[in-house]
Formats: C-alpha cells, structure tokens, sequence
C-alpha cells in the first residue's frame, strides 16, 4: 500500500509538471524519477506529445562519474503518451546521477541523488 501511494503522488507530479514552463508555453516533454528505497528501486519516466506513430527514444544512465552504465533504447507505441525504465538502487555508486532521454536529436534529463 505504501508503494502504491508512493507511485500515485509520482504519477500526480509527472501529471502536474505538464501545465506551463517559466514563459507560459505548454511543454510537453519531461523526465522524472522518483526512488523507492523499500523497493530498490528507480522508476523513470519520459513523457511526450502523444503521435501517432511508432518513436524510439534512448535512455541513458549516467554515473556520478560520467559513465554511461547503461543505454537502453525503447519503443513508445502510436498514440502512447509516456514510456518508464527503472534499476535497482543495490549496487549503484552514490551521487548525483543523470538520466538523459534522447529523443530524435533533442535530449532531455534529469538528476537525481544515491546515498
């Protein structure tokens, strides 16, 4: 039950952080993570303006260090509004981490912290 409260307010602030940037413009495309530490667990998500083709976009995983430790690409379905990837926390080094998103030739990121 915590969990699911917990993946509810991260849905509620991806939802939220749709609504307009600094200029009042509409932007669609955003990168969250939340950590679940009673999971072990990372949860992100790229969200984008629904098309009504296939796209594939890249998720990167970029170490406090500047390694990529992994690179994943994956397939967003016609229509689909958002696509999710996580890791487990055990065994990643800590500090601050990025996820980038690649998406055609824009790119998108986030960071995040592991204690």
């Amino acid at each position: 039950m915590k969990t699911l409260i917990k993946i509810l307010i991260f849905i509620s602030i991806s939802f939220t952080s749709l609504f307009a940037d600094e200029h009042g413009q509409l932007d669609i495309n955003k990168v969250d993570c939340i950590i679940l530490e009673d999971e072990n667990s990372i949860i992100c998500k790229y969200t984008h303006e629904r098309i009504n083709i296939n796209k594939e976009v890249l998720f990167n995983w970029i170490e406090p260090n500047g390694n990529i430790t992994r690179s994943r690409s994956i397939n967003i379905p016609a229509g689909h509004g958002s696509v999710y990837d996580f890791r487990y926390i055990k065994g990643r080094i800590t500090g601050e981490w990025t996820l980038e998103i690649v998406d055609s030739n824009n790119k998108y990121e986030t960071k995040f912290i592991i204690e």
